[in-house]
């Protein structure tokens, strides 16, 4: 009998995207679509059909599952999406039963940051080590964490938010970590700095409109030497630096996997404050003197890869 396929869909505020793989995970065929999300939650549903069916095999391979990559919070233990902020409308909707109806197939549900970990902790920068962390850092900070080669799901499947680690922040100020260093936080400090008289190419860059002002630009900036720019990214790194520690000191990995496009786009600039800070705050030197800390390696693909490793582990 032919091995069987698995597919991976990936449920986006933006896009819908699936991909068909082999036994080995290796991309096969892709298909993706806009989410239009604002057309409510039925038309969604649909397009998400309608793009598995788009990369199912024509050769009469079997199909064994479909993993689903979609934004938490969800509820992976029972397939359900509880309340993702990117989506319009969406709210406890039990999106695993109802594509498990309406395709035939097995569905399994993920958040999408858990299963980004789980793909490069079989696929990536992350493979051949049992303990993993994942940070991705982009308009928003997401994380998963693999123990022992398993993910980390907690009582409820909740658990692994690192970009909502608690943090003190200039004496009192109570923040996160993803307040403090995702793109839209380094876009709002650079236009706090702007309106307060800095001078930057950051505001040429913006056409001269601070609304306009993106995480993107500050890397742009930073290329060019600029100096708010650069200590924007001295601060991020920092901030960055605290809470991977805080994660070292709590699960003790063998390697951090940092991907995202703000980490990526701005890796030289944050690499040197983030080890700073480890190093500055660890409880001891054996909490980081043999931890990797790397980027990640599976780029746009790794939603994709790490729903249809789901499929994958749930379908044996």
């Amino acid at each position: 009998m032919t091995a069987p396929h698995f597919i991976g869909l990936d449920l986006g505020g933006t896009r819908i995207r699936t991909g068909r793989f082999s036994p080995e995970l290796n991309l096969l065929a892709r298909s993706e679509t806009q989410t239009r999300d604002e057309e409510g939650i039925e038309p969604v549903i649909r397009r998400m059909v309608e793009q598995v069916q788009a990369v199912l095999p024509t050769d009469g391979a079997r199909v064994a599952g479909v993993g689903v990559s979609a934004p938490g919070p969800i509820d992976p233990i029972n397939g359900v999406i509880t309340t993702p902020p990117n989506l319009q409308g969406w709210k406890n909707i039990p999106l695993r039963d109802i594509l498990r109806e309406r395709l035939g197939l097995p569905v399994y549900l993920g958040n999408d940051a858990n299963l980004a970990a789980l793909a490069e902790h079989r696929m990536g920068a992350g493979r051949g080590y049992g303990h993993v962390i994942y940070l991705t850092i982009s308009t928003g900070i997401g994380s998963g964490v693999i123990i022992g080669g398993e993910m980390l799901l907690g009582s409820a499947g909740l658990a692994s938010e690192a970009g909502h680690l608690i943090m003190a922040v200039d004496g009192e100020q109570v923040t996160t970590l993803e307040k403090e260093a995702a793109g839209p936080a380094l876009a709002r400090q650079a236009v706090r700095a702007l309106r307060s008289g800095q001078q930057s190419v950051i505001r040429d860059l913006a056409g001269g409109d601070l609304d306009a002002v993106t995480g993107r630009m500050i890397g742009e900036a930073a290329e060019a030497g600029d100096a708010l720019a650069l200590s924007i990214l001295r601060r991020a790194g920092t901030m960055i630096g605290l809470g991977v520690l805080s994660l070292l000191h709590c699960f003790n990995p063998e390697i951090v996997v940092i991907g995202g496009g703000v980490a990526l786009n701005t890796w030289q600039w944050l690499i040197d404050p983030l080890w700073d800070a480890i190093r500055a705050h660890a409880m001891g030197e054996a909490f980081w003197q043999n931890v990797k800390i790397v980027q990640a390696q599976l780029g746009d693909d790794v939603a994709l890869i790490g729903a249809a490793t789901l499929a994958s582990v749930g379908a044996k």
